[in-house]
């Protein structure tokens, strides 16, 4: 990667309907907050995507000033996800990236399914997915300081 390539971070999980979702959604916060639009791509997929984004997490994310009731669940490839930096797996994936994952910095929150849990489970899911979002863009913005 040289100084003047974007930092490409993917968000992925099975179906791409919950967790990866709302991390993205965060990340593209961040990314705003941050002022880093030009120095950080974000990708979302999954590896059998379902065909809409869970109502809970829909309904939760608006609660958080979040719509993400136009998002479409999409397939990702192992293509896309070699050419990022970091690789974000929710605790459902089994990615094999053969020898990229020497340069890919795959990373597994071991974060709960949000699809048809109660409220106030899908609101804590959120929250932690927040806190690690938030936490993966302080190490992207030091790494760019570097």
């Amino acid at each position: 990667m040289s100084s003047t390539d974007p930092i490409r971070t993917a968000f992925v999980c099975v179906q791409n309907a919950g967790r990866s979702q709302m991390s993205t959604a965060f990340a593209e916060r961040e990314r705003k907050r941050r002022g880093l639009a030009d120095q950080v791509e974000i990708h979302t997929g999954g590896t059998h995507p379902a065909e809409a984004v869970h109502d809970g997490v829909v309904e939760t994310m608006a609660e958080a000033g979040f719509d993400l009731s136009d998002r479409t669940p999409r397939k990702i490839d192992e293509v896309e996800l070699r050419s990022c930096d970091y690789v974000v797996t929710m605790g459902c994936s089994t990615l094999d990236l053969g020898d990229a994952a020497d340069s890919v910095d795959v990373r597994d929150w071991a974060l709960d399914d949000p699809d048809g849990r109660d409220p106030e489970a899908v609101q804590r899911i959120r929250d932690e997915i927040e806190a690690k979002v938030v936490g993966l863009f302080d190490e992207i913005e030091a790494d760019l300081r570097d």
